[in-house]
């Protein structure tokens, strides 16, 4: 029996863009079938987008969905296509008239087979329970003699289903479809489940993954083959479109490993999720600069030249809002960092505004503003001109805030917390200073100016909004509190629990309590892209009143 030539197709879709989506399952199909391939598999929900919500309920959307991959069937035919079989995923309509997420295979100008996802994930990021319906039919086909299993991504990750059927299916390959977002480690894993599957159906299994951002979440590609003793044959590169070809061997050969990419290291993957989360979501969202405030410090370093990777330095209005106790070395800072950035770099002092409002701001028996209400009204009186900025010349304006701060409300509502997209909502301030060093180094390893000034990274965090402020009046030091945040936040571990092991009482109480009166806080931020395994957002939902505390347990 000949050889087969697969290929998986890794492409960056966007939602509710079908025309868009159509014509980049055509580009990729064609490039496929002029490189030899004889079947092409595209991601999970490539032509609706992923994660489409509520939109699938739309019957509107559902006819687009559908005349999508009818144009895209009959332009294969006339492109002289036909004779290649291609697999995407669409959002399809059971019978009694539910949505369902759909593998569609393709071949001669027709749709010759539908598969219905089995098992829809509702934990973490998903809810797809609530909008699918769940399917119960295997699918297997035929290309070049060669029998294909079809699923779709959730359908690996539990045991039984379509999958186990394939054993008795005898399938020579398991192609999975997948919309399978990035998180921090999650790569090792996905290859372990794949091998795993691998072994169970006796046959390789190729697996073809989204990549992009779409609102919080990103996805990051690295698609691949494993064999059917699990071993890595084939993968394709993170945050990136790519065409991994594969031939999959005749009778009595053996498989031949293709290109293998090497996986990137923590940091960079880390760091290659937040350029992309915020690149797709401004261009996506029709914008192409961005607005921030340069203080001087780690946060708006590291997000600034986050924005430079995405979208250029040239599309990155940075802007200095010093006040009467903003130091000379943060305001150098800021200049150094836009001058290395190649960004659009402007001052305006605020106290000017600043000694307004304080003049007409009075309130009982003649009482000033002072102490917190007097730094609130700075950052606010920041945020008032960077928006002014943004609704004049159009760039989105950015929040630089991160999850330590999110976390312990650390932040001013209507000022630094005022923003269209925050990409530093899942990084704690820990992982800031990790990202921020490795940035410069890499930019070293490569003979280029470390773009961060060292001195942003070494200094002591301060919100300068009081004569000789440090974050750690107002917070534990950062490395404690992240540890601290880790187990209660991602791991949810009570006040219990913390204490057994080990944390300081006073600690404990004083973090817990300040994360949890933050949650109004965190339900007016803007997303961010998700990096860790639970970040502030769809993945953790918890009500704002309530009276639940974390106290001693008798």
């Amino acid at each position: 029996m000949p050889s087969l030539r697969l290929a998986l197709a890794q492409v960056n879709p966007c939602v509710g863009d079908f025309p868009g989506n159509a014509r980049i399952v055509l580009e990729h199909c064609r490039a496929a079938h002029a490189a030899g391939a004889d079947v092409v598999a595209f991601p999970e929900m490539v032509i609706a987008g992923y994660p489409i919500e509520d939109l699938a309920l739309r019957k509107s959307f559902q006819r687009a969905a559908e005349r999508a991959v009818q144009e895209v069937a009959s332009s294969l035919a006339a492109d002289g296509m036909g004779d290649m079989t291609v697999i995407l995923g669409t959002l399809g309509v059971a019978g009694d008239g539910r949505p369902v997420n759909q593998a569609a295979v393709i071949e001669a100008g027709e749709v010759v087979a539908r598969y219905t996802k089995h098992h829809l994930p509702n934990y973490g990021v998903f809810d797809e329970r609530r909008i699918f319906a769940p399917g119960d039919e295997t699918c297997v086909v035929e290309a070049r003699g060669r029998r294909l299993g079809i699923v779709i991504c959730e359908d690996i990750w539990q045991d039984g289903g379509p999958v186990s059927r394939m054993v008795a299916a005898d399938v020579q390959v398991l192609v999975v479809i997948n919309g399978s977002p990035f998180e921090e480690g999650k790569g090792h894993i996905r290859h372990e489940l794949a091998a795993r599957r691998a072994r169970e159906v006796s046959a390789p299994v190729a697996y073809v993954n989204l990549w992009g951002g779409q609102d919080d979440l990103v996805f990051d590609g690295q698609s691949f083959v494993v064999g059917a003793d699990g071993a890595l044959l084939a993968s394709a590169p993170a945050f990136a479109d790519a065409l991994l070809l594969w031939d999959v061997p005749g009778d009595h050969e053996a498989p031949s490993p293709s290109a293998i990419f090497p996986p990137l290291s923590t940091d960079a993957e880390v760091y290659g999720a937040c350029v992309t989360g915020l690149r797709d979501y401004v261009r996506k969202n029709g914008m192409s600069k961005v607005v921030l405030g340069l203080s001087g410090g780690i946060d708006s370093a590291l997000a600034a030249t986050i924005a430079a990777d995405a979208l250029g330095g040239e599309n990155v209005v940075g802007v200095s809002l010093p006040s009467r106790y903003s130091s000379d070395h943060s305001k150098d800072d800021a200049a150094v960092l836009a001058a290395n950035l190649g960004a659009d770099y402007r001052v305006i002092a605020i106290e000017p505004f600043v000694s307004a409002f304080e003049a007409t701001l009075t309130f009982d028996k003649g009482r000033r503003l002072d102490g917190v209400p007097a730094e609130n009204l700075q950052a606010r009186v920041r945020a008032i001109i960077l928006m002014a900025i943004s609704n004049s010349e159009g760039p989105l304006l950015l929040a630089t805030g991160n999850k330590s701060e999110l976390a312990t409300g650390y932040t001013t509502i209507y000022g630094d917390a005022a923003g269209g997209f925050a990409p530093l909502k899942d990084l704690d301030k820990t992982r800031v200073w990790d990202l921020a060093r490795w940035r410069n180094a890499d930019a070293a390893s490569r003979g280029k100016t470390p773009p961060i000034p060292p001195s942003s990274i070494e200094k002591p965090p301060s919100a300068e909004l009081r004569p000789n402020q440090v974050d750690q009046d107002s917070l534990p030091p950062y490395d404690l509190l992240d540890e601290v945040l880790d187990s209660y936040v991602e791991h949810a571990e009570g006040r219990a629990e913390l204490l057994a092991r080990g944390f300081d009482e006073a600690v404990v109480d004083r973090v817990l309590s300040l994360t949890d009166r933050a949650e109004w806080k965190r339900r007016q931020y803007p997303p961010g892209p998700k990096v860790t395994a639970l970040a502030f957002g769809r993945d953790r939902r918890l009500p704002i009143t309530s009276r639940w505390r974390e106290k001693v347990e008798l």
